[in-house]
């Protein structure tokens, strides 16, 4: 076990997540406000981190996937997550898609197509609800 690991494995939650917060925008460059909340489990590209845009007050659930590329069709595009905005437990955001500002996307949603702002949406492909 590395040294790297253990240290990890002691960190608090809210540390880990600051830690992981400056490894996002400090060394993988990615556009990320301040007042964003990323899961500590979730998962934000880095293959393309000059894509990745989130806006202040957003969230992002646990293990919630938010995708800058296709390697099928070699393509890299921005992926934004307005400001307010929150992306549910293991909700599957593709590259190229803008949620809006105070737009919900569901648990386990799979967001295919841009959710306008204030918008809640969910299933696979997520449609707005009623």
């Amino acid at each position: 076990m590395s040294q790297d690991s253990s240290l990890r494995k002691w960190l608090p939650k809210p540390a880990k997540r600051r830690l992981q917060m400056l490894y996002r925008r400090f060394v993988w460059g990615m556009d990320i406000d301040r007042s964003a909340i990323i899961a500590a489990t979730a998962y934000v590209d880095r293959t393309w981190p000059k894509g990745i845009h989130i806006g202040a007050g957003a969230v992002i659930d646990e293990e919630a996937i938010v995708l800058t590329h296709d390697m099928t069709r070699s393509l890299y595009l921005d992926t934004s997550i307005g400001a307010g905005a929150y992306i549910g437990p293991r909700a599957i955001v593709l590259p190229g898609i803008s949620v809006g500002e105070q737009a919900t996307v569901a648990a386990g949603s799979v967001v295919t197509k841009d959710v306008p702002q204030g918008v809640a949406v969910a299933g696979s492909p997520a449609r707005e609800l009623d």
